[in-house]
């Protein structure tokens, strides 16, 4: 196998021989290493594995993630990050001091917010806000896709997200869990990042696709 990816189906045969093993999303029959999932088949010393293209966020330690307040406790707010327990924001995990009386002044129900995630345990998901960049998002949009092409939106060492951000002139920020915030200075600047946010995200089985997202800014052979 090349190191060209390539888009598989459940039961389609990847590779045949003994010389590969078998990784996430697949297993081997006989000589065979067969997909169990769909997804973008890849080899990395010989193993094979396979990327799926769709799945529900699983939440993972020192991710960033964007979520809504859902509720308020007495010593903090519980945010829903799209995963099946919701996170929950201390108010230790706050750069400031707060007002135990006041944590609605601070961010109130249905406020959007960018945390990080500093432990996953048996209670739950915790969070914290107090890194640069995280926090309160007052505007922009925000836009969601699969949390699994989120790697292909930021590319190699960010080299995608790079050049959405150079092209829009937006600030943008990635989460982990499918949630993205568009900001900049005239809404067209948005609407155009947000644009070619999803087209990375429906074209993400393409090899090459940095390339084609040039030529789609550039007003050039666009995939159809």
């Amino acid at each position: 196998m090349t190191n060209e990816r390539k888009l598989v189906i459940p039961g389609e045969v990847i590779v045949t021989g003994n010389d590969y093993l078998p990784g996430e999303g697949t297993e081997k029959r006989e000589k065979e290493i067969v997909a169990i999932k769909y997804g973008l088949a890849e080899e990395s010393n010989r193993l094979i594995k396979v990327i799926p293209l769709s799945g529900v966020y699983q939440a993972r330690r020192g991710n960033v993630v964007i979520g809504e307040v859902e509720n308020i406790t007495f010593n903090g707010w519980i945010i829903n990050i799209g995963t099946a327990d919701n996170a929950f924001l201390s108010l230790t995990e706050v750069p400031r001091y707060v007002n135990k009386d006041g944590l609605d002044e601070v961010m109130d129900i249905g406020d959007m917010v960018v945390a990080k995630i500093w432990g996953i345990n048996k209670r739950g998901i915790d969070v914290s806000i107090k890194s640069r960049g995280l926090g309160k998002l007052e505007s922009g949009m925000i836009i969601k896709i699969n949390s699994n092409k989120v790697p292909r939106v930021i590319g190699k060492e960010g080299s995608m997200i790079s050049l959405i951000k150079d092209e829009t002139n937006c600030q943008i920020t990635v989460g982990q869990n499918g949630l993205i915030w568009i900001e900049g200075k005239k809404i067209e600047d948005e609407l155009l990042a947000k644009k070619a946010i999803m087209f990375v995200s429906e074209n993400s089985f393409i090899s090459g696709l940095t390339e084609e997202l040039k030529k789609w800014f550039g007003g050039g052979e666009k995939i159809k």
